[in-house]
């Protein structure tokens, strides 16, 4: 049976990255219907916003989806494609490896970490206004159900996954009521799982030194939401840069897959762009829907590839187009059939 997705292409780079997935998964031996809707900047004039209700109405049909990177204006406006789906489906756990690949340049090996971010409140709640002409001000939201949510969502990810850690990440020593809470409340679900996966706390900045100087100490990693924005880039920054970090926005009912990076657009229709990110945020939705040795097949053979070197765009040292990558890596998984993986 073929599961039904949706799948956004997004503005930019987007819809190149868009192609080149949906032909790696159409080719992973797992049926698909795809449903394709825009968002972004392009529909903008015809819906007066970037985020149709068509488009939440498809995902929570099928309640799937994965999207192409999405222009977020700077200043006024809209204040964000990526953040107003997050909130309005509730999708409360974002998720992001960060592996090792070889053949990419860095100066780590063996990486190995899981990013999972509170996604729908702390400073991105968008609670802010001006206080006079010349200051600003931004409201922290942490709640006790959101922090102990994320924190049960990073314990049952460890244990599903025989991940044998989870570090709580926060500022708790300056901001002792929001991030006390945070901490209180992943120490409270910690309790639950004592025997089964180890619990530590780290204070943020220590813990971006920690990773920069020893990253093979830790495994899943559960943040607020302003903290796990900025810690999921720099482990992306230890494995090779966003150009390969996938993501997955996951709630009660939906889940959205996208690639961490953005859209690019001074790159768009050049078929340059490497879209190794959002066919691994294909793998994870493979995961997602119950299809693990798919997800595998895809995994291994975008890593395959990249460890080759032949077949690699411009970002990772080679001279593929986007297009070209995306057909090696259908060709990889052609090489190893599905009923025999």
């Amino acid at each position: 049976m073929a599961h039904r997705v949706t799948l956004i292409p997004g503005d930019g780079i987007g819809p190149e990255l868009a192609e080149a997935t949906r032909r790696v998964l159409d080719a992973s031996g797992v049926g698909f219907e795809w449903e394709v809707v825009d968002a972004g900047e392009a529909v903008m004039e015809r819906y007066g916003t970037p985020l149709p209700d068509h488009v939440l109405e498809s995902i929570r049909r099928n309640k799937i989806a994965i999207k192409g990177p999405i222009t977020t204006p700077v200043g006024e406006g809209f204040r964000s494609v990526n953040v107003t789906l997050r909130q309005t489906l509730d999708l409360y756990a974002n998720l992001r490896p960060a592996r090792s690949i070889k053949g990419l340049e860095s100066r780590y090996e063996d990486v190995d970490l899981v990013i999972v971010r509170e996604n729908t409140e702390d400073l991105y709640a968008g609670i802010e206004h001006r206080v006079g002409r010349d200051a600003a001000e931004s409201i922290k939201i942490i709640t006790r159900e959101a922090s102990e949510r994320i924190a049960r969502f990073a314990f049952d990810y460890a244990v599903a996954n025989g991940r044998r850690k989870v570090t709580a990440v926060h500022k708790a020593n300056i901001m002792k009521l929001s991030d006390g809470l945070f901490l209180e409340s992943c120490r409270t679900v910690a309790a639950e799982y004592e025997g089964r996966v180890e619990f530590e706390d780290r204070i943020v900045d220590n813990m971006c030194m920690q990773l920069v100087q020893k990253p093979e100490l830790y495994d899943v990693l559960v943040l607020p939401n302003l903290y796990g924005d900025i810690v999921s880039d720099l482990a992306a920054g230890l494995v090779g840069g966003l150009g390969v970090a996938p993501g997955a926005n996951i709630g009660a009912d939906e889940a959205v897959f996208e690639p961490v990076h953005g859209s690019a657009p001074k790159y768009a229709g050049q078929n340059k762009a490497n879209p190794t990110a959002m066919i691994l945020s294909g793998a994870l939705m493979l995961r997602h829907l119950g299809e693990p040795v798919a997800a595998q097949r895809v995994e291994d053979a975008v890593r395959d590839v990249i460890a080759e070197g032949r077949t690699i765009t411009y970002d990772l040292g080679g001279t593929a187009g986007t297009r070209e990558f995306g057909e090696a890596v259908a060709e990889r998984l052609a090489v190893v059939p599905a009923a025999s993986a």
